[in-house]
């Protein structure tokens, strides 16, 4: 039985004309091990999505995906929750409660188990993975491995048919991936759980899988057992047989008749096979010290001593002769006996911690997840500061985290890259000349016009890297920087690392990859419970270790000992060693000319002084204010109070200083045309939105109007009733009819927050509040119906800090028309999304229509007797209370209005969500 049956299936992101995914047809049997590899880029995480509906991109579709024979859509999402597990890279995103057992029990509880059946499921999970020792602990104590392991065994309590894992070791240890690997294939033996998994090391998976799928630009190359699938890459001259296990490339350098070896096992056969019949080469110091920084005169000193001496390879390691390659150099990174610890009670995490980095050096730290690694990254980049120690850099710094998403803010990834340059004192030419240098070197070309979070984990990460390198640094830190990359470009990082180097640039590089490390950086240094247990050259370093060492290293120990990369036994057995990529010089790393010309995008003078007086008197005029509880003071029965002259005067300095410092720090920005208004074709407004109208603008005042003139007033409570339901009601049909998304509620519900808090923020000042600037944004972005639930919405919420009463209806009706107003008006083209058009209507809203409703709403609450003179006199006495109101609105959408339009376009094409007018 097929668990999967895949047929021509196309997808396209939004907004993009490429197909990620091409006419994919693919059948994955019951029990199978299937890996599926490929560069970055190709379309493997894209193609895993696709397989459960709760987690597949928004986009267009074509084809069709069967499960188990039935169309996926037709499998109802219960039972896909529970049949098809899913496993992401970072663990992190995947774990939702705070304690391990709870984690365990979690999807179970959620799926409506009884307590029975939760409680035999998981303790049998807990057992299977050895999960006993921590099952009580919180899961922030956790390391990377175990909550990685602890994701996969709350995924099995499920009891999945099939287990479908994007990259699951991308961010462990080489031990604790080996150990979720060995894990991973128990399951498909044991309990035959059909596997799906995507890797970019390829060692131990390999040997695992049943069948393998290489797929290049978003279409499948090659299918087939690993054996088969690495020849035909190989025969291909692909880029992709870089990534082949170790054995695989060393057999297929060496003109050999023997069978071609897979495992680190079968490696090792072939060799003494080999070895038996044909010569073998010992390791000449010249490849010993080529990833050395050595004086060219010394090394050639060095090796011809060596070579008059006759020393082995041992010997000459270490050798006078060795030690004479190295010539002293200046040292950029210097820590001394460095304690830290992230809590004063806390327990430390680095401890007693010294190392030296001299300039030009490419220095790599390993070791287990949670030893402290990347915590002495962020001292050495003044992130974190120690308590105890000393310590010491020299140059500018540039960090490349573990996260590329952290440096990538922009919409797109060309605007991402050249906000870096906006600062420096560069020419339109030359700053042209800098971006396209540094996008041919990271491959970027393509990648340009998408959207940052759209992008594969290695596409992000040169993304990321480009930002880095554009800043220009003398000191590199890099975290976990190789995490993501395809084969083809590693060579080409190793290759940008190099000509750092040769600039000067010394580099500092947290890694899991030790293939890596052990080919191309200078020295090594293994990270264990907070310090630097060994360190050495990566030939002496990875040569002494039984498991933080290559896979080449493993095979090749018995007859060529110093041996740690493929290269090396390529060499030694006399096969072609192929050359490292070279770059042209269009891809260089581009250098900042010497002669500068004057920035025109920086402030002018004037303009900066006049922010910083602005900034002065607002500080002043803000904290003046806190004391002023009530603006509708100011007013009394026989006029203006006393109180007048100093509300009004705190109150106007704070206001005019507020509106200068917003003009004097605004830049002008250009906004599409096409962003600005709705086109014309699209203006009609749906039957939804014209029932929505009636009830708002006819029936709610038709109840009130009942309530006033027939029941006397005094029932408000009942009156306010009738208009909360007669104001939710609709568009509960209307939401509940369309079936809208979880993802939409999602953002309804965290916009409404974002609305609680800012009232809550600014508590301390009279009606000076976010909230309607945000209902404006949020009906602007999602149309009427969802502009007028966040109203209504965030003052009911609100209202529960502030206190409920008869004026929470009025506040939801008032606040909801004014998101509806902004959503029809903008669907209807009366209102634009430029800073002008949206402040004036704020403006307007606040003074018309939410004081137009509240002022008269005051009177009916609490007046015995309700006349023409007295709702009068209510709005004259509001009147300055909606001033302040509206001035706020203008200041927040001033701000706020353009940047967060932009998040919520991001949102709505990212996830598929539109406005309910459209």
């Amino acid at each position: 039985m097929e668990t999967f049956a895949i047929k021509s299936l196309t997808y396209y992101y939004p907004e993009q004309k490429k197909p990620a995914l091409d006419s994919l047809s693919i059948d994955i049997k019951q029990g199978e091990f299937v890996t599926l590899v490929g560069p970055s880029g190709c379309g493997k995480s894209t193609f895993l999505r696709q397989l459960k509906t709760a987690l597949s991109p928004c986009g267009i579709r074509s084809g069709e995906i069967f499960f188990e024979g039935k169309p996926l859509e037709a499998v109802e999402q219960r039972q896909q929750a529970a049949r098809i597990g899913f496993v992401q890279q970072n663990p992190e995103t995947q774990i939702v409660t705070d304690k391990v057992w709870h984690e365990l029990a979690f999807g179970l509880e959620s799926l409506g188990f009884d307590t029975q059946t939760i409680r035999r499921r998981v303790a049998e999970m807990a057992s299977y993975f050895g999960i006993q020792g921590w099952f009580y602990k919180k899961v922030f104590e956790l390391s990377g491995g175990q909550k990685q392991l602890l994701n996969l065994a709350a995924v099995m309590t499920l009891q999945p048919s099939v287990l479908i894992l994007d990259e699951p070791t991308s961010q462990l240890d080489p031990i604790a991936a080996s150990d979720f690997l060995a894990t991973v294939g128990k399951i498909n033996r044991e309990l035959g759980t059909t596997i799906i998994i995507t890797e970019h090391r390829l060692e131990e998976v390999f040997t695992m899988s049943n069948r393998v799928i290489v797929m290049d630009d978003g279409k499948v190359i090659a299918e087939g057992s690993p054996k088969e699938v690495g020849l035909k890459l190989k025969d291909r001259d692909h880029s992709m047989f870089l990534a082949m296990p170790t054995a695989m490339r060393a057999w297929a350098a060496v003109s050999n008749d023997f069978e071609c070896p897979l495992t680190v096992r079968e490696g090792r056969e072939w060799l003494e096979k080999f070895t038996s019949v044909n010569e073998v080469k010992e390791l000449e110091p010249e490849r010993i010290w080529k990833f050395q920084n050595i004086k060219n005169k010394d090394k050639t000193e060095a090796v011809s001593s060596a070579a008059k001496k006759t020393v082995n390879l041992g010997e000459a390691l270490a050798s006078e002769e060795k030690e004479k390659c190295f010539s002293k150099k200046e040292s950029v990174i210097s820590l001394k006996d460095v304690w830290f610890k992230y809590e004063k009670d806390g327990p430390d995490i680095i401890k007693g911690l010294s190392l030296e980095v001299e300039k030009g050096q490419f220095m790599s730290l390993l070791g287990g997840n949670g030893t402290g690694k990347t915590t002495a990254l962020s001292i050495i980049g003044k992130i974190n500061k120690h308590y105890r120690g000393e310590v010491k850099t020299k140059g500018s710094i540039g960090i490349l985290p573990q996260n590329p998403q952290t440096l990538l803010v922009k919409k797109t990834v060309r605007e991402d890259i050249s906000e870096i340059l906006k600062g420096k004192n560069l020419s339109k030419e030359e700053k042209n000349q800098k971006l396209t240098k540094i996008i041919n070197l990271c491959r970027l070309e393509e990648l340009l016009d998408r959207h940052p979070y759209d992008l594969s984990g290695g596409e992000m990460q040169r993304a990321a890297l480009a930002k880095v390198l554009l800043l220009e640094p003398e000191i590199l830190i890099l975290d976990e920087a190789t995490k993501g990359l395809d084969a083809n470009f590693k060579q080409i990082f190793a290759e940008i690392m190099k000509r750092l180097q040769r600039k000067g640039v010394t580099i500092l590089m947290v890694s899991h990859d030790v293939e890596f490390c052990a080919e191309y950086t200078d020295r090594c240094a293994l990270f264990f419970d907070g310090n630097i247990v060994t360190e050495g050259t990566p030939r002496t370093f990875f040569s002494g270790n039984n498991f933080y060492t290559t896979s080449g290293n493993r095979m090749a120990r018995q007859f060529i000992p110093q041996a740690v990369t493929a290269a090396d036994i390529v060499w030694c057995l006399g096969g072609k060693v192929l050359p490292a990529i070279s770059l042209s010089e269009e891809e260089d790393i581009p250098d900042t000319p010497k002669e500068k010309q004057q920035n025109e995008e920086k402030l002018p003078l004037w303009r900066k002084l006049l922010a910083v007086a602005s900034g002065i008197v607002v500080i002043w005029a803000f904290i003046s204010a806190i004391g002023i509880t009530d603006l509708s003071l100011i007013i009394s029965a026989k006029g203006l109070s006393d109180l007048t002259g100093d509300y009004i005067k705190t109150y106007g300095l704070f206001m005019a200083a507020l509106l200068v410092l917003a003009v004097s720090i605004t830049k002008k920005r250009r906004i599409s045309e096409e962003i600005l208004q709705v086109k014309p074709e699209n203006r009609k407004l749906p039957k939804r939105t014209l029932v929505a109208t009636v009830v708002i603008l006819i029936l709610i005042p038709i109840t009130m109007y009942v309530g006033i003139y027939y029941l006397g007033g005094r029932k408000y409570y009942f009156i306010t009733l009738l208009m909360l339901l007669e104001i939710m009601t609709p568009f509960a049909i209307i939401f509940e009819k369309r079936k809208p998304q979880p993802r939409e509620l999602v953002v309804i519900s965290v916009l409404c927050a974002i609305g609680v808090a800012g009232r809550a923020a600014f508590f301390m000042l009279p009606n000076f509040t976010p909230v309607m600037a945000l209902v404006i944004i949020s009906a602007v972005a999602f149309g009427g119906e969802s502009g007028f639930l966040i109203g209504a919405m965030t003052m009911v919420a609100s209202n529960v800090m502030f206190g409920q009463g008869p004026w929470t209806p009025w506040q939801m009706f008032a606040m909801g028309l004014v998101g509806y107003l902004a959503g029809v008006f903008y669907h209807k083209g009366l209102l634009r999304r430029s800073r002008g058009s949206l402040c004036c209507f704020g403006a307007i809203c606040a003074i018309i229509v939410y004081g137009g409703i509240m002022n008269p709403a005051a009177a009916l609450m609490w007046a015995h007797e309700i006349n023409r003179k007295m709702l009068i006199t209510y709005y004259i006495s509001g009147f300055p209370m909606d001033l302040i109101h509206a001035f706020s609105t203008v200041i927040f959408l001033w701000f706020g209005a353009e940047p967060m339009l932009e998040k919520l376009d991001r949102i709505k094409v990212k996830y598929g969500l539109v406005s309910v007018n459209d």
